[in-house]
């Protein structure tokens, strides 16, 4: 029973990152050159991991599918720089220099399994080319790592200044690098830690993309240096006065459905330029300001309509939850909806 829940648990990721990668380069409508190199490299990391599942649990090694595995390791560190490096310069066409990169390694990692196949030389990539592999894989992390320095100096002065988007792109690092630390605690320890830390890496990402209310702006674009491109200060305070006014006088924050798209686009602004406006000069990110604004609707509606249930006010407000209600109101003010009532 052990064995087959631990099959199970490293199967589940493999399936679930190869439907993934499927989706992103095959389904998605939203054709950006980022989520190419995104669906790329989770296919490689499930290449990988399949062929770690299958040198687990089926005791008839072929080493071909082991080759097949390994050479799909050695793309996973540079899928990751490109789509960190394409995501964060707003890359619409691939660069031919990349092309040229990539395919350079292809022909490397292909070149090498011809000349020298898993099958006949198993002792050149068992002491040698695998350590090879994991070295350059490990390279890459840290070339990825100081790409988005930025963004995790941004992040620990003010986690509420980085965008959903920037957020995103610290889990996909954070999670690629538990995988990388994960299968070389594994080679020395326990094999199987590499492949279940890629199957709880999957579903970190699974449960950030439902925990974040605006998650729709993760696979869109985002600028390359995102506190670089100040907006001008004259514009800044247009934007400010112009969001004030659709909040006060249209009570856009009442619709629970409301997202910073349609208030950008009210604005004939982008969601990327609003999102920067609200983080730079409000020091709050939208859902921030929104929820204060409904805070502020539910204080006025606590004290005149005492007939009223607190879930009615929470609702009347904009809040699309009871939870979320009591726990931005909590937040803003100090004292749960009751107590504030009671006062």
């Amino acid at each position: 029973m052990k064995s087959q829940l631990l099959f199970f648990f490293s199967a589940l990721g493999v399936f679930n990152g190869l439907l993934a990668s499927f989706y992103l380069l095959f389904l998605n409508k939203k054709k950006r050159t980022p989520n190419y190199f995104l669906g790329f490299l989770i296919l490689m990391l499930s290449i990988r991991i399949g062929k770690s599942v299958y040198l687990i649990f089926n005791e008839n090694e072929v080493r071909f599918y082991l080759q097949i595995g390994l050479s799909a390791c050695f793309m996973i560190g540079v899928m990751l720089y490109y789509y960190l490096k394409a995501s964060l310069s707003d890359i619409k066409i691939v660069p031919l220099n990349w092309k040229i990169h990539i395919a350079v390694l292809l022909v490397f990692i292909i070149g090498i399994g011809i000349v020298k196949p898993y099958k006949t030389n198993p002792i050149f990539w068992g002491d040698f080319f695998i350590d090879f592999i994991y070295i350059f894989w490990g390279i890459y992390i840290l070339f990825s790592g100081v790409l988005i320095q930025h963004i995790f100096k941004k992040y620990f002065k003010n986690k509420k200044s980085c965008s959903v988007s920037e957020q995103w792109i610290l889990v996909v690092f954070m999670a690629n690098a538990m995988i990388y630390l994960g299968y070389i605690v594994g080679r020395f320890q326990l094999y199987i830690v590499g492949t279940l830390t890629f199957s709880i890496a999957v579903y970190v990402l699974i449960f950030f993309l439902l925990y974040k209310k605006n998650r729709e702006g993760i696979f869109e674009d985002i600028p390359e240096k995102y506190g670089a491109k100040k907006i001008d200060a004259s514009k800044a305070q247009l934007l400010i006065e112009g969001v004030k006014k659709l909040l006060e006088e249209q009570e856009m924050y009442k619709n629970p459905n409301i997202k910073l798209k349609d208030v950008a686009s009210q604005l004939e602004t982008t969601s990327h330029q609003l999102s920067q406006l609200l983080n730079d000069n409000l020091q709050k990110s939208f859902t921030e300001l929104m929820n204060e604004y409904r805070v502020e609707e539910a204080k006025k509606l606590l004290k005149i309509n005492t007939q009223y249930t607190l879930e009615a006010i929470g609702f009347e407000a904009g809040f699309s939850s009871k939870s979320s209600f009591y726990a931005s109101f909590k937040k803003v003010v100090g004292l749960t909806p009751s107590q504030y009532k009671k006062q």
